[in-house]
């Protein structure tokens, strides 16, 4: 008997954590999102309503199991506020939409982790070291992929083949776009 009742003490001691851990309620993770459009812009609109659509189909829901924290600067200053806010704030991630709206974030933080969209050079915005690693906390989708820069003078070739010089003017002091005209 005193056999019986240990061994039933002892299942009930084992499983006793697993039902408490199974009893808190879920953590909600904090979204931050760095727009770079105004409130009223309709593609900025359309951007959110699709990071929401897809949040929801991987099972994130705002206000159930995430909170989703949306910035819409219409300025400079606005965009320095907001960028600083959402790093109190203590999000899990935070979603810069731009090259700017990236480097306020990164000069904010290097610990948060930042996924940047609509970038066209990483590299040479300084979000990552290398696009094979990236490094730091900060990773994302660039919309240019560098081999392609390359084909751009083909496809010039192509359209007016009587053309036979070519010249590509940039501003040194903006690093982005150095990549694509590096690649080969």
């Amino acid at each position: 008997m005193i056999r019986r009742e240990f061994i039933t003490l002892l299942g009930g001691a084992a499983a006793w954590p697993l039902a408490a851990r199974a009893q808190q309620p879920e953590r909600k993770r904090r979204i931050g999102v760095l727009m770079s459009t105004a409130a009223d812009d309709p593609e900025g609109r359309a951007r959110i309503a699709a990071l929401l659509g897809g949040l929801q189909q991987l099972g994130w829901t705002d206000g159930r199991n995430a909170q989703i924290e949306v910035r819409w600067p219409r300025g400079d200053a606005e965009a320095r506020q907001y960028a600083a806010e959402l790093i109190a704030l203590a999000p899990d991630v935070i979603l810069a939409t731009g090259v700017y709206a990236g480097s306020l974030l990164q000069q904010e933080t290097r610990t948060v982790p930042i996924v940047f969209v609509l970038v066209n050079d990483p590299v040479g915005a300084g979000f990552v070291a290398s696009l094979a690693r990236p490094g730091g906390n900060a990773t994302g989708f660039s919309f240019v992929e560098y081999g392609v820069s390359g084909k751009w003078l083909e496809l010039l070739k192509e359209l007016a083949p009587g053309v036979t010089r070519a010249a590509v003017l940039r501003d040194p002091a903006i690093a982005t776009g150095l990549g694509m005209w590096a690649a080969p």
